[in-house]
């Protein structure tokens, strides 16, 4: 059963006299563990799609249902509510709380809502996290003393302590180098794996579509790909704008 499904969603932005389509009837949908790039070059609606999905946004017509709820009808209460309980958010840039430290960064999503959990099971929780991010050692460190790597990791970890069963990953290796960016691909991917959270990326990155298994391109507004890859290789078939 599908986690997300987006029905004919089109976006409409006002550009002095005129309106722009950034998306022009899009429809996926997304199952329960999917590693999913959403790529595409710049315009072609890619981030503005997981703006959208990620109830950042709203669409100007379309529907996007996450969990089996119609997500038009929610009040901007309830919206913040799905989002904090729903959803996690990784950004390219990092967006780490300057005067916090690695571990009180990861914490502070906690802070925010109702998430009810005691004292020992959090701090059980977050000091898995840093682990399992490799940065036991810098957990006391601020992100001025981390490189950007290390500062992606921190993002990683925070998008997942409150156990989102969806990520949404915009750019997440756009300030990377190579090198590091691979590491932070096969951390998602790894994370992926062992907790079966779903991963949605908006990305130009190439390793990032070799990785996913669901695979979603974009040009002008409209899906040009839409294939899962098990699925490719093992029938030779994809579906095409779906």
């Amino acid at each position: 059963m599908a986690i997300i499904e987006v029905k004919d969603i089109r976006k409409t932005y006002p550009l002095g006299k005129v309106e722009v389509q950034a998306v022009k009837g899009v429809s996926f949908s997304i199952e329960k563990g999917d590693f999913i790039s959403i790529a595409g070059p710049s315009g072609s609606g890619k981030t503005t799609i997981l703006n959208m999905v990620g109830l950042i946004d709203v669409p100007t017509s379309g529907e996007v249902i996450i969990d089996e709820k119609l997500t038009s009808g929610l009040d901007d209460k309830e919206r913040t509510r799905m989002r904090h309980e729903f959803l996690g958010f990784i950004f390219q840039s990092f967006n780490l709380i300057p005067v916090l430290n690695v571990w009180e960064n990861i914490e502070f999503p906690l802070l925010l809502g109702k998430t009810r959990i005691s004292p020992q099971e959090k701090n059980s929780w977050i000091d898995w996290l840093v682990a399992e991010v490799g940065l036991t050692e810098w957990k006391t460190h601020k992100p001025n003393e981390l490189s950007g790597g290390q500062r992606q990791r921190v993002a990683i970890a925070r998008a997942l302590v409150t156990k989102p069963q969806i990520v949404l990953a915009d750019e997440p290796t756009a300030n990377l180098d190579s090198a590091t960016g691979e590491q932070i691909i096969e951390l998602m991917k790894k994370i992926n794996r062992e907790l079966n959270t779903t991963f949605i990326f908006s990305t130009h990155d190439a390793k990032i579509v070799g990785i996913a298994d669901h695979i979603i391109r974009l040009r002008d507004g409209l899906v040009t790909e839409n294939r899962r890859r098990a699925e490719d290789e093992g029938t030779g078939h994809s579906t095409v704008g779906e």
